[in-house]
Parts: structure tokens; C-alpha cells; sequence
């Protein structure tokens, strides 16, 4: 269908594109972006901010009700199910991070669950469905993300998933439902006039929020605009619309249906191994890397032979925090991320306790730390780049480079270790037959009949009792 504005050529491609759209490695990547937003999403279930909005959203009710990952005692009302689970996912920032720079699935894959149980029961939704609601929620953020040059490096102003997150589950809600173009554009529109969060609630509680009303309200957008709500018609085209938010604006149109290409086939995303800013897994390979010159077998790091350490870093600083007091400020502290992998040779999801990030040692070792930042060293997340250099007292030196760490989407991780993480994550959750029900739905999902499967495997339902109702090979 022919279009006049951007706005009117996205309505147009959310509601045409169809399953027969999507390529084997967009449905090999997105299941395992899906499935690693549902093991850190469960992960987060065990937060105190996670118990904060839990405790705040309780006093919503409504007939309609959805899932609360890994809790079988209560439900929500779907908006404030997406919320919840939304602000899991990004409660300790152990999600997915994509270039440009954003957190794409935390803001799509709750609205689409929450949405999906309400759904009318004749109504099945498929695992088919699923993954081209979740795709077309993606590939819309990415679209976006490419209207501005400014996007493509670490944001100083807006968090990007609180903008392009919100007119994602946006366009992923209105696709599960079959939204005519018309009220898919009403949606885009609605969910512009949710969408913005400041970057200065970074490494704070309230961070995790910028997902889970990303989730929320773009659920929210398309409800309204199946009503009937209208909005801005050229919303995505005007620069006080979605342009208001970046300063070189310059929007395009879609690939046509006949020939679409998807992002996600061109780019994949980064999956982390440890629970912080992305920026800080160089440096904890880097360090890694080097801390074999100080340490043999077993033994501590030297901590009074060192005299001085030095992270090259871009310039991003918002994650420059010398001396870190809570764990939303350790997990975005280039010198906590250093330090810290240079004691444990590793960084882990106990590594931002409060007993590791007050431990003598490691203040000592923040102590000797100092940032550079490099003219060259750029802060995208498609190129950044970290060096460290050790200076003991004697005045020997020693240095590593990292330039694509181990789960960046040059270098991702393999399929044994993505499903090891979510299976420690999922497990401290649900039980082991849950956790491996989960696995066994999205390594099968394009085959899934009815989604329910999912929904139920997130608050604890067996597996036995599950997976005799589902239609797999």
C-alpha cells in the first residue's frame, strides 16, 4: 500500500508484514533474545525494586488478568503485569543491548504475554505469532534508532528503550492484534506522547521503571487505539513528534513487503554475562586478560605491590563513578568492573552484593584507579574499545586490550552458554522442570500452537503438565 508520510508507511508495514516474512536467523536470533529476557526478567522477580512496584501494582484489579512471572499466588491486570515483568527484566541491567544503543526485548516481550492471556479464548495465539509481534516490535525500534546519527552512540540525554522501547510494544501490541493500518498509526502516535525518560536516573531504582512503562504504555497506546483514540497522523515525520528527542532527525521509509529486510538479520544483539552497563565488559575482559600477569594459580592479587591502575575508556559518564555506594551504582562504575575483575578474576551476579562492593580491599584498589579517555575511543557500543595498564611499585607494567568481549554480537555466546545462563538465572525461581519447559517452548517456538504454554511455565506450573497440551515434532 502506497503511503504519503513515514508514520503512514510504518502503519502500513506493521500490519502487511506476516510469518512468511520472517528468515530462519531472525527466528534462530529472536528465540534467544526471548529467551534470555524471560531468565533475567525471572532473575529480577527477587529485586527490591521488583518487590516495589510489586507491592505499589497490588492495588490495581480488573477481570482481566495476567501472568506475574514466577509467582503463582497472584495476577495483574495486564497493564501492570507488562510493568512489573518489564521492570524486572531490567532491574539488575543483565538484558540485551543492541546497536544502536538500547535495550530492545525487555519493552516487547511483556506487553506481548500480558496481552496474549486476555486475549479471547478462540483467539490462539501461536508461537508463530509471537515471534512476528516480538520481531515487528524490534525491527520498529531499530528503524527509528537509524533516524539519527546521535543514536548511534551511548545516550546522554534520553534513555533510548524509555523512547524507541515504548513505540515498539507499541507496534508489537497492535500487530498480535490485527490492528487495521489506521489504528496501528493511532497507536505510534499514542505511545510518542508516553514515550522519554532522563538519563539521570541511571544507575538508580528508578532506571528499571524506563522498561516497565516502556512495556506498559505501549500495551496502553494500542488499547486506546483500538477504541478509537487518534493521534498525530504524521507523528514519526514532524520534529516535535518522535523528533523532539534528537537533534539530527532525518526519517525514512521502510523497505517494501515485496522485498523486507530485517535488522535483526544484519545486526544482532549483545547478551551479557554478568549484570551491568554493557561498556563495562570490555573492561572486565580486558582485565581478565591481564590479571594472569599478576596471579598465579590461586593465589590474591598483590594489592600493595600495585602502585597505579589505568582503564581507557570512552568518555560515557554516567558509568565513571570512582567510588560506587549501592549496586545500581556498581553496575555502572567502569573502575568497580575493573577492580572487581582483577580480585575475583571474574564478575558475577554476587559481585554487586553490598558485603563485595564494601569489601577494604577492592575500596584500596578504586583508590589507585584512574580513567583516560582516548580521542579515538569513541562511545558506541559498535567500536568502543578498553585498555588497562597495571603499574606495580617496582615500575614494571602491564597491559590488555579488549575489543569485543565474549557476548557482544561480534563474538556471541555460544548456545551452551546462553542456555546455561538462563537456566541459573530461571532456576532461583521456578523449578527445574519449569526452567527446562521454558527451554524446550522457545527452542520449538515457531511449532508452539498455543502460547499459553509459556504463561504457564512463568509462574511455576510443572512441565509434565504442561507440555502434554502443547503440539511440538
Amino acid at each position: 500500500m502506497w503511503a504519503k508520510t513515514v508514520t503512514e508507511n510504518f502503519a502500513n508495514v506493521i500490519h502487511g508484514l506476516n510469518a512468511s516474512h520472517l528468515t530462519d536467523l531472525v527466528i534462530q536470533r529472536s528465540k534467544r533474545m526471548i529467551l534470555d529476557t524471560l531468565g533475567v526478567g525471572l532473575l529480577g522477580t527477587s529485586t527490591e525494586v521488583f518487590h516495589k512496584v510489586i507491592q505499589y501494582s497490588k492495588i490495581y484489579r480488573s477481570d482481566a488478568s495476567s501472568t506475574v512471572w514466577g509467582h503463582s499466588d497472584f495476577r495483574l491486570p495486564p497493564l501492570y503485569a507488562a510493568f512489573v515483568n518489564g521492570v524486572a527484566v531490567h532491574s539488575m541491567d543483565f538484558d540485551d543491548t543492541w546497536h544502536p544503543a538500547t535495550h530492545p526485548s525487555g519493552a516487547v516481550l511483556p506487553a506481548l504475554l500480558a496481552l496474549s492471556e486476555v486475549l479471547p479464548q478462540k483467539q490462539k495465539f501461536s508461537g508463530l505469532d509471537l515471534l512476528l509481534a516480538f520481531n515487528v516490535g524490534i525491527e520498529v525500534q531499530g528503524r527509528l534508532l537509524r533516524f539519527s546519527n546521535e543514536a548511534s552512540y551511548v545516550p546522554k540525554r534520553f534513555h533510548p528503550p524509555s523512547v524507541v522501547g515504548t513505540i515498539g510494544s507499541a507496534a508489537a501490541t497492535a500487530k498480535l492484534l490485527a490492528l487495521d493500518p489506521f489504528k496501528c498509526e493511532a497507536a505510534l502516535a499514542a505511545a510518542a506522547s508516553y514515550a522519554g525518560a532522563p538519563m539521570a536516573n541511571a544507575a538508580t531504582q528508578t532506571k528499571p521503571l524506563h522498561i516497565g512503562n516502556a512495556a506498559r504504555h505501549g500495551l496502553e497506546a494500542t488499547c486506546l487505539a483500538s477504541l478509537g483514540l487518534q493521534g498525530n497522523k504524521q507523528i514519526l515525520d514532524v520534529e516535535s513528534g518522535l523528533g523532539a528527542f534528537y537533534t539530527d532527525y532525518a526519517p525514512r521509509f521502510l523497505p517494501t513487503l515485496q522485498s523486507y529486510s530485517w535488522l535483526l538479520d544484519q545486526q544482532d544483539v549483545a547478551i551479557k554475562r554478568f549484570p551491568a552497563h554493557l561498556g563495562t565488559h570490555w573492561v572486565a575482559d580486558a582485565v581478565s586478560s591481564l590479571r594472569k600477569y599478576l596471579v598465579e594459580s590461586d593465589d590474591s592479587v598483590p594489592i600493595s605491590r600495585i602502585k597505579r591502575i589505568v582503564v581507557k575508556v570512552p568518555d560515557v559518564r554516567y558509568v565513571n563513578r570512582p567510588f560506587p555506594n549501592s549496586e545500581h551504582e556498581a553496575r555502572h562504575s567502569f573502575q568497580f568492573a575493573a577492580c572487581t575483575a582483577l580480585l575475583d578474576g571474574s564478575i558475577s551476579i554476587q559481585s554487586f552484593r553490598d558485603q563485595n562492593i564494601s569489601r577494604p580491599e577492592l575500596k584500596e584498589l578504586l583508590s589507585k584507579t584512574k580513567l583516560e579517555h582516548p580521542a579515538d575511543n569513541k562511545p558506541s557500543f559498535d567500536n568502543l574499545y578498553c585498555e588497562v595498564h597495571v603499574t606495580l611499585q617496582d615500575g614494571k607494567v602491564f597491559s590488555e586490550r579488549c575489543d569485543t568481549f565474549y557476548g557482544h554480537w561480534r563474538k556471541p555466546l555460544s548456545t551452551e552458554d546462553l542456555k546455561k545462563k538462563f537456566h541459573s538465572n530461571a532456576s532461583s525461581v521456578l523449578s527445574v522442570e519449569a526452567t527446562e519447559g521454558i527451554i524446550e517452548t522457545v527452542d520449538n517456538l515457531e511449532k508452539v500452537e498455543d502460547c499459553f504454554v509459556l504463561s504457564a511455565f512463568l509462574k511455576g506450573t510443572q512441565s509434565t503438565k504442561v507440555l502434554s497440551k502443547m503440539s511440538l515434532p
